[in-house]
């Protein structure tokens, strides 16, 4: 095995340039986290689980650390403990406590046929969540004695990590000399009854991809612009039902950037866009939702714009004045702007990982992926999306003891006649 780059004592990362929002986030009841999971066919065995993460863990530098204290910054420095799995528990995502689980910025969990990963998006985003592990699970059926390649979502654990993979792309790409400024509204959030503090309601919902992406294409639209047209339709009809003052609904969209400028980072590299409609214009069709989220969506995501976008969040760290200011009072202006304005601009948000590419040897081991964003704040319910063997899996997480927004969302869905499979941990 070839040696590998964290192997040597004093490996550290400065934060990319959106993980270094997140420490200051980070409160008893809330953290920026995400849940990627496969269910494979068979019983987890644990031995052979914790013994495939200990292997893997060399491959993934920047995922085997925890994180210090500078004077002015954050920063990420290689952790000389092992991280353990855990026996899964009811309340995934919760908060992240930087000195528990062995001071590392993850947790594999198993249960019956599951294996899980909650993590802090300090370390990366959603596609790099999916490559640990699809890693961590082609590693654990290989020491079972399955004969599983490198390919895809898979990496092979006898390489090291590249430059690239540990570049922060942000930094390398944010070239752009023209001015952003965001114009955002408060906006519509569907309220109920809140759960208990660290605990989530959780609501899948498993669809037949060929048949999606089939309506979808008839409509003219991606599979994600067509969820994020559903989801609008069932906010906007539930803010009339309700027959008070009406705003704006806005749905955030995580977009992974790789594509667009050829990035192989393990770290974050994602930016969010938003599509919005405002309800006192008038009651939307289907179809022109699916029109608007289309256009706004389409105009934003191209290479110009988006540089523009993430040039604009890079103001902030190369601000002199900032940077020259003490750890301790950035992190009391992150928390205090997060206080306020938390969630305030999105009524949900709609994550969608695409298709999990995983070699074909790995495929007839696994049942589905399932893809979970944390429980938010204000957002009622926010959903993960992930495909994989033709199964598009659908996952809300909710903080609300109602279900009504699920409900109308997969019933959207039956209606058109696309088949939808319930699991949920409600009672």
């Amino acid at each position: 095995m070839k040696k590998k780059i964290n192997s040597k004592k004093g490996f550290w990362l400065k934060l990319d340039n959106a993980a270094k929002i997140f420490p200051g986030q980070n409160t008893s009841t809330w953290s920026n986290s995400f849940r990627v999971c496969y269910e494979l066919k068979e019983k987890i065995d644990p031995r052979i689980l914790q013994q495939a993460l200990i292997d893997i863990m060399p491959r993934f530098s920047c995922y085997d650390v925890r994180i210090r204290y500078g004077f002015f910054w954050f920063y990420l420095e290689k952790n000389e403990d092992i991280p353990e799995i855990q026996p899964d528990i009811k309340n995934p995502c919760h908060a992240i406590r930087f000195n528990e689980n062995n001071k590392f910025l993850f947790k594999v969990y198993y249960h019956g046929n599951r294996i899980a990963v909650d993590v802090y998006h300090v370390l990366t985003d959603g596609h790099g969540g999916a490559l640990f592990l699809s890693t961590l699970v082609a590693r654990y059926l290989k020491l079972l004695g399955k004969d599983i390649p490198a390919g895809g979502f898979v990496l092979d654990i006898n390489d090291e990590n590249t430059p690239e993979e540990l570049e922060d792309s942000f930094v390398k790409n944010a070239t752009s000399k023209a001015k952003f400024k965001r114009a955002d509204k408060f906006v519509y959030h569907a309220k109920g009854t809140k759960m208990p503090l660290h605990t989530v309601n959780i609501t899948s919902g498993i669809i037949p991809f060929d048949k999606l992406h089939a309506l979808s294409k008839e409509k003219g639209v991606t599979v994600t612009e067509f969820l994020a047209a559903v989801m609008l339709d069932v906010l906007c009809k539930k803010q009339r039902r309700e027959k008070k003052k009406m705003k704006e609904v806005s749905i955030q969209i995580p977009i992974d950037l790789r594509r667009t400028f050829d990035s192989r980072t393990l770290r974050n590299f994602t930016i969010c866009l938003r599509v919005k409609v405002d309800p006192n214009k008038g009651e939307y069709t289907f179809d022109e939702l699916l029109e608007q989220v289309k256009y706004q969506l389409r105009l934003e995501k191209n290479e110009k714009e988006v540089n523009m976008m993430i040039t604009a969040n890079m103001g902030l760290e190369r601000n002199i004045l900032v940077r020259a200011l003490p750890l301790f009072i950035k992190n009391i202006g992150v928390g205090i702007s997060f206080a306020i304005t938390a969630e305030q601009t999105t009524s949900s948000l709609i994550t969608n990982l695409g298709a999990v590419d995983i070699p074909p040897e790995m495929r007839e081991h696994i049942d589905k992926f399932i893809f979970m964003p944390a429980p938010g704040k204000l957002n009622a319910a926010r959903l993960g999306v992930a495909t994989v063997n033709n199964k598009l899996c659908i996952t809300f997480a909710n903080i609300y003891k109602e279900s009504d927004v699920e409900r109308d969302f997969f019933t959207a869905f039956i209606k058109m006649g696309i088949p939808v499979k319930i699991e949920s941990n409600r009672e």
